[in-house]
């Protein structure tokens, strides 16, 4: 890469992460509010117009209180866990891409709106993602805590069950699209169609394991506060507790953004051509869309059994994603053979 480059990348990479830690601090207000309409209360009013001044008085309080650490803690595996959650979230988005290439005036060819694009991006994401179980596995053995090493020994158990059926209903959208790069997953669908109407299937799938990847209701068992306290976080206090709350809701704007790529046209709309500010807003809009169908869900259904939720995922989810492939490889060759 060149200088020039380098920069571009860096510059994009420090806007990403502002908007993403700013956009972690609306969410948690954003999901008070609706959550409070949907149970016909106001939800944060005081702090600020509509209360959207709450996030930073929060963030103030956890910067000034005390950091509590117990004292049979493992101090280094305790302090590097919320900073293994925190790193893996940001990560995971490198390669969602913002809009299409734009003209600037400091180089001759298009800078792209994205940090990275490669061809396997996607497996990217999932193995990426799947480093996110340490952060809270280490959380729970390092707490030295009955419920903590409970929590994150759920949470270990959970990811893996629920990864598996998701890494298969996305194979359906490679395997139509012919490339693991989200980027040309986003452009096969702007010159198609979305392919949530091809794979309904995949999208559910990948919906409901999103929930579980991201320890959300109705799959929250590592937290689980009428059994474990608060599970695998409970020795956590400060902005090492924040930490946790950070990664899980930077992690929820990232599955939004990757399941809006992968099914809801990315940043494009099927056939038109919008600036690059028209992208970022075609885009938001959809995370926004996903960012309420988390919050919606929480403040409907309820937390399942843990044995609920281990069946769900083996003998529900695992068997149609598999169904869901097969369905897709049929009706590829289909395809191909009428064609």
């Amino acid at each position: 890469m060149s200088g020039i480059e380098i920069l571009e990348v860096s510059l994009i990479s420090a806007a990403v992460i502002g908007a993403l830690l700013t956009g972690f601090a609306y969410a948690t207000w954003f999901e008070r509010k609706v959550i409070a309409r949907m149970q016909a209360r106001l939800g944060p009013n005081k702090a600020g117009p509509a209360g959207l001044l709450l996030p930073a008085a929060d963030g103030v309080k956890l910067i000034f209180k005390e950091n509590v650490i117990p004292a049979a803690v493992d101090k280094g595996m305790y302090f590097l866990a919320p900073l293994i959650s925190m790193i893996v979230a940001l990560l995971a988005f490198a390669v969602i891409p913002l809009g299409d290439p734009i003209q600037v005036p400091w180089r001759e060819g298009l800078m792209r709106l994205g940090i990275a694009d490669f061809n396997v991006a996607l497996l990217y994401v999932l193995g990426v993602s799947s480093f996110a179980v340490y952060g809270i596995s280490l959380a729970g053995w390092a707490s030295n805590n009955k419920y903590a090493l409970i929590g994150g020994m759920r949470s270990a158990a959970q990811m893996i069950s629920y990864e598996l059926a998701m890494g298969i209903s996305l194979l359906g959208v490679v395997m139509i699209v012919g490339s693991m790069s989200v980027t040309d997953i986003v452009l096969w669908q702007k010159s198609h169609v979305w392919l949530i109407l091809v794979q309904p299937l995949g999208f559910v799938i990948y919906a409901i394991t999103a929930l579980a990847e991201t320890n959300r209701a109705p799959f929250d068992m590592p937290e689980a506060e009428q059994e474990l306290i608060a599970g695998y976080h409970v020795e956590y206090t400060g902005m090492r507790f924040a930490l946790f709350f950070q990664a899980e809701y930077i992690n929820m704007l990232t599955v939004s953004a990757l399941g809006a790529s992968l099914f809801l046209g990315g940043y494009a709309l099927p056939f038109v051509e919008l600036p690059w500010f028209g992208d970022l807003a075609v885009l938001l809009a959809k995370v926004v869309l996903g960012m309420f169908m988390f919050v919606w869900i929480r403040a409907t259904v309820p937390r399942l059994r843990y044995d609920q939720l281990m069946d769900f995922g083996w003998k529900v989810l695992l068997p149609l994603s598999i169904l869901n492939l097969v369905l897709t490889a049929v009706g590829i060759v289909a395809y191909q053979n009428w064609m």
